[in-house]
């Protein structure tokens, strides 16, 4: 695929996204590689956008250099602003209920300690999704139970090759101290995804380093 083909892929991708407002939104492709440039109404617009080039075949990681840019009528002040993330995590039973929100200048800082990767990604998924915000600083601690290293690689390994859309042979599993470092190749995007997820999925899991390449 050529690079002016996967730059139209990804436009005509961002075009079909409903959620995304394409039109300031400029792609740049470089042997898989795709830059986002422009500017968006929302942060949530510029996380969708992200999603929707990384789903396009042929893309190997994705620049989201997109600006979020507020009208006038839609801006809050900080306070109200924290006060609405501070609100939706309340509500949001997924998110442990010790989670901080700082705010300045819209751009939302969140600390506190959870036990697993999707309490962390639900909590900044509830900020990037209030009205105002032009950037989330996740800084949550994920602080799980710790099996052991081969335990862990065990658990996951297993994971993996339950996982029937998921061809895990070439996949690597090292584990020390809870961080878990995955390397080797698959065959598409989804693959790695889903064995990315399997390892933020295992109980003790700290961080995840990935060294994954995507083989088209």
């Amino acid at each position: 695929m050529t690079n002016e083909e996967l730059q139209s892929y990804v436009a005509d991708e961002l075009r079909w996204d409903p959620k995304v407002d394409s039109a300031a939104i400029a792609v740049a492709a470089d042997d898989g590689a795709v830059t986002l440039r422009g500017t968006v109404g929302s942060f949530r617009e510029k996380r969708e956008a992200k999603v929707d080039a990384e789903h396009v075949y042929g893309v190997k990681n994705v620049k989201n250099n997109l600006e979020v840019r507020i009208l006038t009528e839609h801006r809050r002040d900080d306070a109200d602003i924290r006060g609405a993330v501070l609100q939706a995590l309340t509500l949001d039973t997924m998110v442990p209920a010790d989670i901080e929100a700082t705010v300045m200048d819209g751009w939302v800082t969140l600390t506190g300690t959870v036990t697993w990767k999707f309490q962390y990604d639900e909590a900044e998924s509830v900020a990037s999704n209030i009205g105002g915000v032009v950037a989330v600083d996740n800084q949550i601690e994920i602080v799980p139970p710790g099996p052991s290293a081969e335990d862990l690689r065990h658990s996951i390994k297993k994971a993996m090759d339950r996982n029937a859309k998921l061809d895990a042979k070439e996949v690597k599993v090292e584990s020390s101290s809870g961080t878990v470092k995955l390397s080797g190749t698959v065959s598409s995007w989804a693959d790695h995804d889903a064995a990315v997820d399997a390892a933020w999925s295992a109980p003790g899991v700290r961080d995840v380093t990935d060294h994954i390449l995507v083989a088209y």
